[in-house]
C-alpha cells in the first residue's frame, strides 16, 4: 500500500528530449524546428486561405485539403511549440494534465488526420470512376458529414487512448525518453503491467491505421483500374497526377505512423523513437502543402491569382 500511495502523488513528467545534447547541437536544433515550424504553419496557412477565398477551388477536394491543413496546424502546435520551449531552458517538466492534454490531442487529431486521408482518397475514386454522379454522390451535405465523422472518432478514440494510458497510477521513474509525451513510453512508467494497455493500444492502431488504409488501397486499386483501360496516354498521365500528391502524403503519413504504435515495444528506443515521432509531428505537417501545392496545377494556379491580388492591393493603396 506504500508504494500505492506513494505513486499516486506523482504530479508531474519529465521530457528528456534532447537534454542531452550539447548546448551547440540545441541551438542548432532549434533554429532547424522554428524554421520548419514556421514553415509549415505559414504553408498550410497559406492553403487554408486560398481554399477558402479562392471561387476556383470550390469543390469537395479542396474543401478536404482545407480541413487536412487545419488539422496539420493543430497537430504540429500540440508538440513543437514545447519542444522548442525545452530546447532553450533546462526545466523540461510538464505536469500531469498538460501531458494528459497533449496525448489527447496527438492521439484525437492524429486520428481523425487518418480517417480523413481515406476520405480523400474515395473522393478521388469517386471523381474518377463514376464522373456522372459524382456532384450527387460527393454533395456539400455528405462532405461536411465525412469531415465530422474524422473529427468525432478522433476525439472519442483519444479519449480510448488516453484511458488506456492513465488508467493506473505512476511509480516509476517519471523521465519520458522523448520531446513529447508518447503514449508507450509512458505506459511503461506506470505501476501495474503495461501489457494489457500495450496491447489494447496495438489493437486499436490496427484498427485505426490499416482500416482507412484497405478504404485507400481499394479506391486506388479501381483509379488504377480505370487509367489503365483508358486508351490516351496523355488522359492517363493527368488523371493520376491528381492522385499522386495524395498517396505521397499518405506514404509519408502511415509509415511514420505504424512505426511507431504498431511495432513491438522491444524493437524501440530513444535513438529509434526520436526520428519517427519527428517525422509525423513535423516533416509530415510541413511536407503536405509543399506536396499539394508543386504537384496540383490548380493550387499552383490559385496562389499566382492570389499574389497577382495582393500585389493589385498594394499598387491600389500606393
Amino acid at each position: 500500500m506504500g508504494d500505492l500511495r506513494n505513486s499516486s502523488t506523482v504530479t508531474e513528467f519529465i521530457l528528456v528530449g534532447f537534454e542531452q545534447s550539447s548546448p551547440s547541437t540545441r541551438a542548432l536544433l532549434f533554429t532547424l524546428f522554428l524554421v520548419l515550424y514556421s514553415l509549415a504553419m505559414a504553408m498550410n496557412g497559406l492553403i487554408i486561405f486560398i481554399t477558402c477565398t479562392d471561387p476556383r477551388l470550390n469543390s469537395p477536394m479542396y474543401f478536404f485539403l482545407c480541413h487536412l491543413s487545419f488539422l496539420d496546424i493543430c497537430f504540429i502546435t500540440t508538440t513543437i511549440p514545447q519542444m522548442l520551449v525545452h530546447l532553450v531552458v533546462k526545466n523540461h517538466t510538464v505536469y500531469f494534465a498538460s501531458c494528459l492534454t497533449q496525448m489527447y490531442l496527438v492521439f484525437g487529431v492524429g486520428v481523425a488526420e487518418c480517417i480523413l486521408l481515406a476520405f480523400m482518397a474515395y473522393d478521388r475514386y469517386v471523381a474518377i470512376c463514376h464522373p456522372l454522379s459524382y456532384a450527387q454522390i460527393m454533395s456539400w451535405k455528405v462532405c461536411v458529414r465525412l469531415v465530422g465523422t474524422a473529427w468525432i472518432l478522433g476525439m472519442i478514440n483519444g479519449i480510448l487512448l488516453d484511458y488506456m494510458t492513465f488508467r493506473g497510477p505512476f511509480c516509476r521513474d517519471n523521465h519520458v525518453e522523448n520531446f513529447f509525451c508518447e503514449a508507450p513510453i509512458v505506459i511503461h512508467l506506470s505501476c501495474g503491467d503495461p501489457q494489457f494497455s500495450l496491447r489494447v493500444i496495438f489493437v486499436d492502431a490496427i484498427v485505426v491505421l490499416l482500416s482507412p488504409m484497405v478504404l485507400i488501397v481499394t479506391s486506388y486499386a479501381h483509379i488504377l483500374a480505370s487509367i489503365l483501360s483508358r486508351d490516351s496516354s496523355s488522359g492517363r498521365g493527368k488523371t493520376f497526377s491528381t492522385c499522386a500528391s495524395h498517396l505521397t502524403v499518405v506514404i509519408f503519413f502511415y509509415t511514420s505512423a505504424m512505426f511507431s504504435y504498431m511495432n513491438p515495444r522491444s524493437t524501440h528506443g530513444p535513438d529509434k523513437d526520436k526520428p519517427f515521432s519527428l517525422l509525423y509531428t513535423i516533416i509530415t505537417p510541413m511536407c503536405n502543402p509543399i506536396i499539394y501545392s508543386l504537384r496540383n496545377k490548380e493550387m499552383k494556379g490559385a496562389m499566382a491569382r492570389a499574389l497577382r491580388r495582393t500585389n493589385l492591393a498594394q499598387a491600389e493603396s500606393v
